[in-house]
This record gives C-alpha cells, sequence and structure tokens, in this order.
C-alpha cells in the first residue's frame, strides 16, 4: 500500500476509535460497527494498532467473533435492539407522526433488526 494512502487509513482508523468511544457514552451512537471499522483500517496501515484493538480487553472480543464467524453476542443483540425499540419510542413520542409515517420509520427500523437477528450468537 502506498505511503499516503497508508497514512489515511491509520487517520482514518483512529477516527473510527474516536467515534466509537463517543459510542459508548451517547445511546444513539453504535459503537461496535465503528470499532469494526477501525480494526479494518488499521490492518491495511498499522498491523501494531490492529492487533492492539484485537487484544483489548473490552473492545477485543466482539471485534474477534465478528471477525471469525460474523457472530454478536446475544447480550449486544438485546440491547440494539432495545436500544432502536427505544429511538422508535422518542420518535413517535416527540413527532406525533401520523400512520404511514410511522410505518416507514418502522419499516426503515426493522431492517437492522432482521439483520442483528438472523447474525449467529457464538
Amino acid at each position: 500500500m502506498k505511503q499516503p494512502l497508508r497514512i489515511l487509513c491509520f487517520c482514518l482508523g483512529w477516527l473510527m476509535v474516536a467515534v466509537g468511544v463517543v459510542g459508548i457514552f451517547l445511546p444513539l451512537l453504535p459503537t461496535t460497527p465503528f470499532l469494526l471499522l477501525a480494526a479494518g483500517l488499521f490492518a491495511r496501515s498499522s498491523p501494531r494498532f490492529e492487533r492492539w484493538l484485537l487484544d483489548h480487553p473490552v473492545f477485543g472480543d466482539p471485534i474477534r467473533r465478528w471477525r471469525e464467524n460474523g457472530a454478536i453476542a446475544p447480550r449486544a443483540k438485546a440491547m440494539a435492539i432495545a436500544m432502536i425499540a427505544a429511538s422508535f419510542a422518542v420518535f413517535l413520542y416527540a413527532r406525533a407522526p401520523g400512520g404511514s409515517t410511522a410505518a416507514i420509520v418502522a419499516a426503515f427500523m426493522a431492517l437492522p433488526v432482521l439483520f442483528i437477528l438472523t447474525r449467529p450468537n457464538t
């Protein structure tokens, strides 16, 4: 990989780590997808930081589980689906949408729920 592209991947990897860490504290921002992206970017730019992320005591296990067989832990599935449902409830309460708007939003929110439910557990 050429050096400028490698540097870009490295910087983007750290940006994804930062956004993932922020996602720990903001309930509507997911953490794991950003860390998966960071691991992929580090794989292309810095094997040292890829290894650091894979060996991290908190973040490493979900990343390894995803890489090995596309699995999501049952607790993570439950939390993700609960947050999606809570987001929909807030939307309904705050916006009081009409029936068709609520149905469209529900349909779009159902897509990631279906994806999450179809992933293996371990």
